[in-house]
Order: C-alpha cells, then structure tokens, then sequence
C-alpha cells in the first residue's frame, strides 16, 4: 500500500494552485481528454465486472439470470445515495477550489462521508426488512424470486461503503484527480472479477457468491480510498470538517438531488422493462437483462466524458471563465457522439454472438438482438442528453438536470413502454429503450440553449463588475 501511494503521489501531487492552473488554463481539448480517459476506463472495467457477473451467474441457469436484473433495481438505492453525496458535495469542492476556498472544499468532503455511510446503514437495515415485497415489487417471477432474494440480501449487507465509495469517487473526479478514482474502481472491479468464480462455483455459495464478491471487492474499494483521500487528495477527510448546517445541506441537495432522482429513475426503469418483459416469460426478462448489461457499456463512456468535463465545469464557473465552460460542452458533446456511435456499430455487429456469451438459450438470443442493437445506435443520441445533464447539474441548475435526467429513466420510458407494449406486445418492450433515447435528446436541446444563455448573462455580469447568478 506505501509503495502504491508513494508511486501516486509522484504522479498526482500537485498544489491547489498548481491545480487551479491547470484546469482554468490548460487548452479544454487535451484537458477534457485527460480527465475522461480514466474516468471512461474505469468505466469499462466496471462494465466488464458486470459482464463477467452475468456471464458467471448465467451458468446458474436462467432464472438466476433474470435475478440479476431484479438486483440492478435494489443496487440504484445505493447508487442514488452514493451519486447524490458523490454530485452534491463534488460539484461544490470543484467551484470552491475555482473560488480558491479549499477549507469549504474539504467541510463539503467530510461531511458528505459521515452522510453517505449513515445513509447505507438505513437502507441495508430496511432493505434486509422488506427483501421479498421489495423483489416482487421489481418484477420478480416466482422462478426468480429465490435467487433474487439472495443475490439482494447479501449486497444491502455492504450499502454503507458501497454508497460512500461511490461519493469519494466522484469527489476526487470533480477535483480533477480522475487518476486516483480510476486506481480505486479498478482494484475492486478486477478483485471482483477473481472473486465472483471463486465462491460463486469454488466455494459453492451459487448466486449469493456473486453477492459476497461484491460486497468484498467494494469493502476493500473503500479502505483503498480513505487512505488515498488522506494522503494524496487535495481534500483530506478529517471529523472536525464535519458541518450539518442547513446552507450546507441545501447546497448538496441542490448539486446532488438531480443524481439522486436519475438513479430512483433508472430503478424505476429496471422495474418498468422487468415487469413488461416477465409477462412474457423468463427469457424475455433474462434478455432484457443482458441487454441493460451489454448496452451499459456505452452508457459508461457517455459518463466517462462528461466526469472529464465536469471538474472543468465547476473549476471554470468558480473562476469566472465562462467561454471555457461553452467550449468543454460542445467538445465533450462530439467526443461522447463519435465513441459512443463506434461501439454501436461494433455491437449491432455481434448482437447474437453478444447475448449468445452470456446465456446459450436461443430463446433469449432471439429475443434480445432487436433491442441490443437498437438501442446501440440510439445511446449515442442520448449522450448529448447525458453530457447536457452534467452541465445543468454542475452549474446549479437543480430542475433542469432532474427532469431531463428522468426523462430518459421513466418520465418518457414509463409511457412509451406502456403504449407500445399495449399496441405491439413484446416488439413494444424492445423498442421502449430506443424510441425513449430519440425523444430524450430532443428535450435536451431547448434545455441546453437556455442554460449556455444562461451562462452569457452571468459573463456579461461579470465583466461589467455585476454578480453573476452563480
């Protein structure tokens, strides 16, 4: 462990100052590039992780397949708590560091901790409480419901790390050190990987070794990072940091509330297409499943790009330099487009090859190739959706980052499932994603306009010695 933080610390230790420079001088185009490329690697070793969980437990048979996507709809609890602390608290440290106000910075770290971990002990102790209603409610079929129930049980046990490490991570994103984040993911995602064979088929636990595997991975995940925060962040942890004042709270809730309703949105979501797809069997659900899987990877290199454009955002809005803030959009806007599009191609591709790896069922391969390589194509129009959502989020734009970000997980899904399942049955379930992907993205354009107008005020604000709104 010294020798790792020693070898970080040559790479990564800087002064504020020196960081400050970086991110308010450095051209946008290099710096956006060097932030994502972590934050999109880390991503993808998480992507692969889930890959391997549902290539693993696929070999448990289908219904234990399907169980998988019922714990995708438990698992955004926790991320809604840790994506909330993680956006709330982030997004006030990288303006903070911008204004020069690193001891608001560090209040803004320590504080959201002690939040998050107490957060992940309630939802664990409740969660555990209605474990069955909580998996009927997601769309569980009796045949799913035993491996649900386990696979569930076990991962509420490591909420309250699992919740907090998502928020460290996006702390040290927003403060411009996607390096140590990205060291961080990549340990559990790889720990896990070795695990989940382990004491899924070695040990003999079935589906609930899967859950273990990761509640292991993420607990070592979350040591790995305290120790990282206090020796090389720019923000150290520290008790006497720890502010419950209500201008405080308002100001996470304010940066974090849009994360944390996308998240409850994405498990609504889940629980819209498990419950739509269910009603035609166990491999429909299975299928969707591995879709949601599959397609995430996209999904992760949108998010990737827009955590690098975000400590650019916040960094820029505290200094005041507003034209650097339009330039990292629309870059961020074209780098997220253009990946996103390449691996749709290569997805639509090898559709059948794809769900065939990860359930050998001709049913589910039959069922899952329309929608895979649809929605491969149409995520890469949601991302400008995704990147918009970053900057109305990171610039305080509360509302606009809430609903837009809903829109895409249940505001537009819940109707277009019902509608087109009610009108084409199962091709209505397949289609909802792709259809919903084309309609958010043209919600996302009047939202962005209005927002970089914003910004334009503020720089004009500004220069003629007003105060800008934010």
């Amino acid at each position: 462990m010294s020798k790792l933080i020693r070898a970080l610390r040559a790479r990564t230790e800087v002064t504020p100052e020196q960081k400050f420079n970086e991110m308010v001088n450095r051209p946008v185009g290099p710096l956006i590039r060097s932030l994502s490329g972590p934050a999109i690697l880390a991503n993808l070793v998480s992507g692969i992780y889930n890959l391997a969980d549902t290539f693993f437990v696929g070999m448990l048979g289908t219904s234990a397949s399907g169980a998988i996507g019922i714990a995708f709809v438990a698992m955004t609890a926790i991320q809604a708590v840790g994506f909330c602390m993680g956006q709330g608290t982030g997004n006030a440290i990288a303006r903070y560091l911008g204004a020069k106000n690193r001891h608001m910075a560090c209040v803004m770290a320590s504080t959201g901790l002690v939040i998050s971990f107490v957060a992940g002990i309630l939802i664990a102790v409740v969660g555990n409480a209605f474990l069955e209603p909580l998996c009927l409610l997601a769309g569980a079929t009796p045949t799913v419901l035993p491996y649900a129930k386990q696979f569930i049980g076990v991962v509420l046990v490591g909420a309250p790390w699992m919740a907090s490490s998502l928020m460290l991570n996006m702390q040290l994103r927003c403060e411009g050190e996607s390096l140590l984040s990205m060291v961080c993911i990549m340990t559990g995602a790889v720990l896990n990987i070795g695990l989940t064979p382990l004491f899924v088929f070695g040990v003999g636990m079935g589906i609930a070794g899967s859950a273990l595997a990761t509640v292991v991975s993420e607990l070592v995940g979350f040591v790995l990072l305290l120790v990282l925060m206090q020796h090389v962040a720019i923000t150290p942890l520290s008790t006497s940091d720890v502010h419950l004042s209500g201008r405080l709270l308002c100001e996470i809730v304010n940066g974090g509330l849009p994360s944390f309703v996308r998240q409850i949105m994405l498990g609504v979501a889940s629980t819209i297409l498990n419950v739509a797809a269910a009603s035609y069997g166990d491999a429909a659900l299975a299928a969707m499943s591995i879709v949601q899987r599959v397609t995430s990877f996209g999904n992760y290199v949108q998010i990737g790009v827009g955590q690098g454009f975000q400590p650019l955002l916040g960094y820029n809005l505290g200094a005041h330099r507003y034209e650097r803030v339009r330039q990292g959009y629309f870059y961020s806007i074209k780098v997220a487009f253009m990946a996103v599009f390449a691996l749709g191609v290569v997805t639509c591709a090898l559709a059948p090859q794809l769900i065939w790896a990860f359930r050998n069922d001709p049913e589910v391969v039959a069922i899952g190739v329309l929608p895979l390589r649809l929605t491969g194509f149409s995520m890469a129009l949601a991302g400008s959706a995704m990147i918009t959502n970053f900057m109305l989020q990171g610039s305080g734009h509360m509302w606009g980052a809430t609903i837009l970000g809903a829109c895409r997980l249940g505001l537009v899904l819940g109707p277009v499932v019902i509608v087109l399942s009610a009108h084409l049955g199962l091709l209505g379930v397949q289609i909802a994603q792709p259809v919903t992907d084309v309609i958010t993205a043209l919600i996302a354009v009047p939202m962005a306009r209005s927002c970089l107008a914003d910004f334009d005020r503020d720089a004009r604000r500004y220069t003629t010695g007003g105060r800008p709104d934010r």
